[in-house]
């Protein structure tokens, strides 16, 4: 389990987004079965204009993990979760999902969503570790194109703050 003590959480600024890109890629390199990196600053760029980036950094100032969050009417969106490969398995996961929440919990929202693909089945059971629990399905747009034809679309999971 990592050390809350060790790390600090602030809420990223336009400065961070070549480390923000460099940390969700090297998370998300597991999706084999999209083509390309996940991200790039220009996404970021426009993901900002609607939500926030919240980061994690260890006492050097290395950035160890990322979580974007969205206020949406009463609701909390958080996506593209990312821990630092190499800092995986200490509990960072967890503690940037509370920090996600508390953050849509002071912004008056009373539930939170989030959506996973179903080619990721181990996402789903971490999340309902956390207290989320499936509520739909949707549509998978990708932003980038598929290796290889593949049945794919969203697991909506939602909790209540």
């Amino acid at each position: 389990m990592h050390r809350k003590s060790t790390i600090s959480i602030r809420v990223a600024t336009a400065q961070d987004r070549p480390q923000i890109a460099a940390v969700v890629n090297a998370a998300f390199a597991i999706e084999k079965f999209l083509v390309g990196p996940r991200t790039d600053e220009d996404q970021l760029t426009r993901m900002m204009q609607k939500g926030l980036f919240l980061l994690a950094r260890d006492s050097a100032g290395n950035l160890l993990a990322s979580v974007y969050v969205e206020v949406r009417g009463s609701r909390g969106y958080l996506g593209m979760l990312a821990v630092d490969p190499s800092h995986q398995g200490q509990g960072l996961g967890r503690i940037m999902v509370e920090a996600a929440e508390n953050s849509c919990r002071n912004q008056g929202c009373a539930s939170m969503d989030l959506t996973t693909l179903n080619l990721r089945p181990e996402l789903p059971p971490f999340y309902r570790k956390l207290g989320y629990e499936e509520t739909g399905i949707e549509e998978f747009r990708p932003s980038r194109p598929f290796r290889e034809p593949v049945e794919c679309h969203c697991i909506v999971m939602s909790k209540a703050l």
